[in-house]
């Protein structure tokens, strides 16, 4: 039996892929909390703040690459300095739209990324992610 994650995390700019993917998430019983984030810069405030809180970080972040104010790579050189107590739990999956070979092979130098998944994110995607996620728990 698949386990169920506690807290997702969305960074993504665009208001109609979120409220998608929201609903593909409920669907699958995928999480039970959600936080969205609009950019890479209010993610990472906000990830500061809950540490600052000593709270856990979500055990799974579903990152967009291009987005206003900060970006997807941007987030991920600012993530990896953020001390935390569980930062090698969470699992980092780009989401983006782009098909360029130069965006995977960049994804895959980041070792807090597990993977990469090409926009919108259906059913099947999600029941991947927590197939892998389960292995690793």
């Amino acid at each position: 039996m698949m386990r169920k994650i506690n807290i997702s995390c969305i960074i993504d700019d665009d208001p109609i892929f979120v409220y998608g993917t929201k609903k593909v998430m409920k669907e699958a019983d995928f999480c039970s909390d959600v936080i969205v984030y609009n950019n890479g810069k209010e993610a990472i405030d906000g990830l500061r703040t809950l540490v600052e809180e000593k709270k856990e970080l979500p055990s799974l972040i579903f990152l967009d690459l291009n987005m206003p104010v900060m970006d997807g790579w941007e987030f991920l050189d600012n993530f990896i300095t953020i001390p935390n107590n569980n930062i090698e739990k969470v699992h980092v999956y780009v989401i983006s739209s782009s098909i360029d070979a130069n965006d995977f092979i960049r994804a895959r130098n980041y070792k807090v990324v597990n993977n990469y998944i090409l926009k919108p994110i259906t059913p099947e995607d999600l029941v991947e992610v927590l197939k892998i996620f389960s292995n690793d728990l």
